[in-house]
């Protein structure tokens, strides 16, 4: 049974988290939702270094990593309240695509049990190609909730990231204070 020090933990979280950026930037691309792109875009690169700096003990750089985890938190939180409608947002506006097109969420057509249904629309109402989609029936679970659990998956991660790299900050601190005490690379199993 193998004592996992905080530094592998926080490894072994950014590492669940890089796989589920990369999972929903897919699911981004394929909706075309610009905004959430590059915000994906970014978090990727700095889980990077946020790894990169876990793994050298690099204190400016676990820095940078703890500001971006509360800047992730904020805007996943954003990306709740958006799909929640929570005041003046909608989630049918074109916020998340900066606009140029009028694509949504990939899951909202291609959800779990969701049968896409195209009808043309009037002309006033109608898309560059003629066509939208007007109901999805059948969706076992709606499209919100998809983008919603994958928010909230991100928060949850972000937050224990958050108190983790203090944890591994101080504890190299402390490390530095006794001279005779080394870094050690981390050697632990996976937690049980």
């Amino acid at each position: 049974m193998g004592r996992c020090s905080g530094r592998c933990t926080l490894l072994t979280l950014c590492a669940l988290q890089l796989a589920a950026a990369l999972e929903r930037q897919v699911f981004d691309f394929l909706g075309f939702q610009w905004a959430p792109i590059l915000a994906n875009f970014l978090h990727v690169l700095v889980v990077i270094i946020g790894l990169f700096g876990a793994l050298q003990y690099r204190p400016r750089y676990l820095a940078l990593y703890a500001i971006w985890m509360v800047l992730w938190v904020t805007w996943n939180t954003f990306l709740i309240c958006f799909y929640l409608e929570v005041g003046g947002l909608s989630k049918d506006s074109d916020i998340l695509t900066f606009q140029a097109s009028v694509h949504r969420s990939w899951w909202r057509e291609h959800g779990p049990g969701c049968h896409t249904r195209s009808e043309v629309l009037p002309a006033s109402r109608a898309t560059p190609g003629g066509l939208a989609y007007i109901s999805v029936p059948g969706c076992l679970l709606e499209y919100q909730y998809l983008e919603i659990g994958h928010s909230s998956l991100q928060i949850v991660l972000s937050t224990m990231k958050i108190a983790l790299t203090s944890l591994v900050v101080l504890t190299r601190t402390q490390q530095l204070i006794k001279p005779h005490t080394s870094p050690r690379i981390c050697s632990c199993s996976p937690c049980t």
